[in-house]
């Protein structure tokens, strides 16, 4: 990634026809993000959040993208109720449908791209890749660097629209992030500029 291309990513997807795939996770709870908004001058807005529960909503997304075509978000919301024994966290299983799914509605092979979080690199994960090896090609990204993954991107706009939001209970907000989600994926020059954000392209640079 030194030179701004995706080096081995880029060269297999153009031998391959594959797509180029960011995976990365995000997390939204009843305590809504920050947002500016108007109101009288002296009179500071308050929003009232509900105290019921202690639920989380987790959200796996893959951003995927090849020159000459559209881009792609897919991704996979699980909610977290706080009951005893749940678990708080996507599994590997959540992560391996995420995959095949990406993967047959693209109808390519996927080079997926993301960082050492510990499922990601557990046994269990490793064994669901090689079951995948005749279509899915595995590439980590550097220790600490989100600015280098799409996929934040996707999280960023998804948060905007989030801003300043009292849902009533942790199924509401899953229906709220499932909207937001889903106006992304209809705007395809919007994932592709999630990779513009990063300095990085899939075009091959010269040597």
């Amino acid at each position: 990634m030194a030179d701004r291309d995706l080096g081995q990513a880029s060269r297999l997807a153009a031998a391959t026809g594959a797509y180029v795939c960011f995976e990365d996770e995000a997390g939204q709870n009843l305590r809504p993000p920050k947002a500016r908004t108007w109101a009288p001058r002296g009179h500071t807005p308050i929003v009232r959040v509900s105290g019921k529960g202690s639920g989380r909503v987790s959200v796996a997304g893959l951003v995927c993208l090849k020159p000459g075509a559209r881009g792609h978000l897919f991704y996979r919301v699980r909610i977290h109720r706080g009951r005893k024994g749940e678990r708080r966290s996507m599994s590997e299983a959540d992560y391996a449908d995420l995959i095949t799914a990406a993967h047959q509605e693209l109808h390519a092979p996927v080079i997926l791209i993301w960082d050492n979080l510990n499922t990601h690199i557990s046994a269990a994960m490793r064994a669901l890749i090689g079951a995948r090896s005749g279509w899915l090609t595995e590439v980590r990204l550097p220790s600490y660097a989100p600015e280098l993954n799409p996929a934040e991107g996707a999280w960023a706009n998804m948060k905007n629209g989030l801003g300043n939001l009292a849902a009533r209970d942790v199924d509401q907000l899953a229906v709220i992030i499932k909207n937001r989600l889903k106006r992304i994926q209809y705007r395809p020059a919007l994932i592709e500029a999630f990779l513009a954000q990063t300095g990085l392209t899939l075009e091959l640079q010269p040597p």
